[in-house]
């Protein structure tokens, strides 16, 4: 079975409660579906999320490199040339989100194919993911009202506090809220998308310690080189790559510098065979990785939970797959649920993208 074609096809959904963080904010999901047809008629999906302010790429961007330059140099390999694939578009540098795409469309293809789940392809490891929900810059009561809300209505108890504000009292307050008004059973961890300096990173550290976070993500920008490995050398708990380690090369730099001591892996900007490899060094090195969210809709978050839920690595901590809530609808023809703070995998051939025509026809862009 060959690719004949590769489309994207650009469509754009609001959401309902825009989301602000250090680096940026989105007040529309302005995503690309990528859908990869092959010769037996079977197509695979997935979705791209466009972050300018962290890989460079915008919604025209992933169309223009998926249909111009893949689709044509990928057309005619066999689809279970993978690492193929993966060389040849290799040779075009960053477009991480799209190459992403590109690969879990192929796997969504396998899957279908052999008439099996990708996730139990991958590693079946277990059927679900526990999920973290990511909550964005607001005052530190009301960061705290949502989070009991959805530990009530959802069962989550694991959440992301976005940080990296001025002045860092800001987010020390919020931290302090939050595990004061969730007690010491929530599970709690903070992303400051490089907002701070090494020197304000260490201070926020020092004034949470007694707050059990359990890791701190992007604290500063990892090219302030001295002061991140004087941070991580010194911090009493892990601190994260997630923009820094977006590949395979960056993610071994990062942990064998001493950058980071930690990784997050995101199936949105390595697909499922270069995120395979990351998950692999990480483990031999005897590092943890959580599975991280690039603000994705339902059909981006399935595809994290088919990756996280295959492997033991990805599935001891929980995923940060809630996000999709911000948002006023999705493609996904049978949309998602969390029950008891977990999401299940599919048990359908391939990822279980299946997508709603009618909703992708009136969300498209052209």
């Amino acid at each position: 079975m060959k690719i004949t074609r590769i489309e994207a096809v650009p469509y754009s959904i609001p959401y309902i409660h825009p989301l602000h963080f250090a680096s940026g904010s989105v007040d529309e999901a302005d995503h690309v579906l990528v859908r990869v047809h092959t010769d037996e008629g079977i197509v695979g999906v997935a979705d791209t999320p466009p972050r300018p302010y962290t890989y460079g790429e915008t919604q025209k961007s992933i169309v223009a490199v998926v249909e111009d330059i893949f689709s044509p140099q990928l057309a005619g390999l066999d689809i279970f040339a993978r690492d193929r694939m993966q060389t040849i578009m290799d040779r075009t540098v960053h477009n991480q989100t799209a190459k992403g795409a590109v690969d879990i469309a192929v796997w969504d293809v396998i899957g279908k194919y052999l008439n099996q789940p990708v996730s139990s392809l991958l590693g079946g490891f277990t059927d679900h993911m526990t999920v973290s929900h990511m909550l964005g810059f607001k005052p530190a009561q009301e960061l705290l009202q949502i989070a009991l809300e959805f530990r009530e209505t959802h069962g989550i108890n694991t959440f992301k506090l976005k940080t990296g504000r001025h002045p860092i009292s800001l987010d020390i307050e919020a931290a302090r809220v939050l595990r004061e008004g969730l007690g010491p059973e929530a599970h709690l961890y903070m992303d400051a998308n490089r907002g701070w300096s090494a020197n304000e990173s260490a201070e926020v550290l020092r004034q949470t310690a007694d707050l059990g976070m359990e890791f701190l993500e992007e604290p500063d920008d990892a090219r302030e080189v001295l002061g991140r490995r004087r941070l991580v050398t010194n911090s009493p708990i892990p601190i994260a790559a997630d923009e820094s380690a977006p590949d395979l090369g960056t993610a071994a730099r990062e942990i064998l510098t001493g950058g980071a001591n930690f990784l997050a892996i995101k199936t949105a900007r390595s697909g499922f065979t270069e995120a395979t490899k990351i998950l692999g060094m990480a483990q031999g090195m005897g590092i943890d990785v959580y599975v991280g969210n690039q603000i994705d809709t339902q059909v981006g978050t399935i595809a994290s939970v088919t990756f996280g839920a295959a492997f033991a690595h990805t599935s001891k901590r929980a995923g940060e797959l809630s996000n999709y809530l911000d948002m006023a609808d999705d493609l996904l023809a049978e949309p998602l649920s969390i029950e008891d703070g977990k999401i299940f995998v599919r048990d359908v051939p391939g990822v279980g993208t299946a997508i709603d025509e009618d909703k992708l026809a009136h969300y498209r862009s052209n």
